[in-house]
């Protein structure tokens, strides 16, 4: 096979010898292969494949996981101090050893279905999964793969592949199967009782996630409403304990005095709570509302433009925003790990002042759950004037992140905001695929959030696109008004032309509307 030097667009990929570009192919033409460990159906009618998962690749590889625009990350080290170690046990040979146990690592077997698409979709949603896993604080021991077009009403999986789960379960000695899917309670409950161990769906897994990174009052909130709506429909009892009713003679048992009550049994009980806290949850969820939307009310009323760096988890969003205003908010290569919107001032290079604002990642299958119970801070993207979508070029599939972020953000009514598609990661992507994702998103900036890489490029797009002080003026301003002055210097307006004359500073401007009533009386009349 020949290899011709590029010729494309693209400056990295024409100074690329041929000896490269040809390893850049054999790469690409590698992912199309099945795994090693992954064996694929005989034919229509068996149509079951097992993989063997490894390192979750929906978590990057970066030798650097900081800059030095990242700050001190004391908040990272924080929560890692708190974290699960592998190897360790919880069983003591020593009571001395009773202080300082730590809890070992979840051990974890996947299970998913192939029901539409290709091996390799199958195969990138159970390495995002196990990425999920991973930052859940588990460790990922196996994991297989289904091919069959629709999942089983009773298991979700067929009995012969529960059977093939529940003896991967044995002989690695997982406590837990994690299946690439939401659940119903029925078979959830099927599942567990042929594999012998707790079974849970993706989206208990998300809501995990989240519930471990959330650190501000609202977070806290948003994530327990959204578990408790979750558990709400699949709550189950033990035996007699969420069965029995408390009254007459319970059912016979001459429990007598003190037994006499409602009638109503343990789980009735236990669902009337869950409802009344979900209810308290929402009152004060609407409490705090009224405190954002002041904050977006003064932004709204003085005019700044806000920018909203939008995104599938561990795209790089809070990475590109130390970059852009050092921000130093917390940067972990793991799935979700900021939660709470961080909001920032920058400025353009003409002076032009905006706000930035990093919010909560996306993901694909992304709880309707979640998306309800953040609607209040998903609001800052609806409301912004400009997204920056940020995308994981190193990805193995960037072009499903962007249909799943955009599929939220017509949810939250978000498509209608002007939007650049910035690709991220660019230093660790194949140059071909930024390449492919060019030719595909017209209004694109490609960077690199941790080398600085395209930096000034996204800038001056960012300057192009926020909206801009648009009343022209000429106005004659006299010396005792220099807090108007002042103002022209501010960052809401743009002055084109000064000049100091007798009477006073004549200048002109492009304000906007509010400044333009106020400097309505020293207009020069030509």
């Amino acid at each position: 096979m020949t290899s011709q030097p590029n010729t494309g667009s693209d400056p990295a990929a024409q100074d690329m010898s041929p000896q490269e570009i040809q390893a850049v192919i054999d790469r690409i033409l590698a992912k199309d292969v099945p795994a090693k460990n992954v064996s694929t159906p005989a034919g229509e009618g068996s149509g079951n494949g097992k993989a063997v998962l490894g390192k979750a690749q929906a978590i990057s590889r970066l030798d650097e996981e900081h800059s030095t625009y990242d700050g001190d990350q004391q908040d990272l080290e924080e929560r890692r101090a708190l974290r699960r170690r592998a190897g360790l046990s919880t069983e003591l040979e020593d009571v001395t050893e009773v202080e300082y146990r730590q809890l070992r690592l979840e051990r974890v077997v996947l299970a998913g279905l192939w029901s539409e698409g290709t091996l390799a979709d199958a195969e990138n949603s159970l390495r995002e999964l196990a990425a999920l896993a991973e930052t859940a604080g588990s460790e990922v021991l196996d994991g297989l793969v289904q091919r069959r077009d629709k999942p089983d009403p009773g298991t979700f999986l067929g009995s012969g592949k529960a059977l093939e789960l529940k003896d991967i379960v044995m002989s690695t000695g997982a406590d837990t199967v994690v299946v690439d899917a939401e659940l119903a309670p029925s078979q959830r409950r099927g599942l567990e009782d042929i594999v012998k161990v707790k079974v849970i769906d993706r989206t208990a897994l998300i809501l995990d996630i989240f519930a471990q990174h959330a650190k501000s009052r609202e977070g806290k909130a948003q994530v327990e409403l959204a578990q408790l709506e979750y558990l709400l429909p699949r709550l189950r009892g033990w035996g007699e304990s969420m069965s029995r009713q408390a009254g007459g003679q319970v059912g016979g048992a001459a429990a007598g005095m003190g037994s006499r009550g409602p009638g109503e049994t343990k789980i009735e009980l236990d669902r009337r709570r869950i409802r009344t806290r979900m209810a308290k949850l929402r009152r004060e969820i609407a409490a705090m509302k009224p405190a954002r939307e002041t904050k977006r009310a003064n932004r709204r009323r003085n005019e700044v433009p806000s920018v909203a760096i939008a995104g599938y988890t561990n795209a790089g969003k809070s990475s590109l925003l130390n970059r852009l205003t050092d921000a130093g908010v917390l940067v972990e290569n793991a799935l979700f790990a900021t939660l709470d919107p961080t909001v920032r001032k920058a400025e353009t290079a003409d002076g032009l002042g905006y706000t930035l604002a990093d919010t909560v990642g996306f993901v694909r299958s992304l709880p309707t759950q979640l998306v309800e119970a953040f609607r209040s801070t998903l609001e800052e993207v609806a409301d912004s004037d400009l997204i920056l979508h940020v995308v994981d070029v190193s990805h193995p599939d960037p072009e499903g992140q962007i249909a799943a972020v955009r599929k939220v953000f017509s949810e939250v009514d978000a498509r209608k905001v002007p939007e650049i598609i910035v690709l991220n990661k660019a230093d660790a992507a194949d140059p071909f695929v930024v390449e492919r994702l060019k030719q595909r998103e017209p209004r694109h900036v490609v960077v690199s959030a941790r080398t600085g890489e395209g930096i000034p490029e996204l800038l001056k797009a960012i300057s192009e696109s926020i909206p801009r002080p648009s009343v022209k003026m000429d106005v004659l301003i006299p010396y005792d008004r220099g807090d108007l002055i002042s103002k022209l210097h501010e960052s809401d307006a743009e002055i084109l032309n000064v000049d100091h004359v007798e009477a006073g500073t004549r200048a002109e401007v492009k304000v906007r509307e509010g400044l333009a009533s106020e400097l309505e009386p020293f207009v020069v009349d030509e």
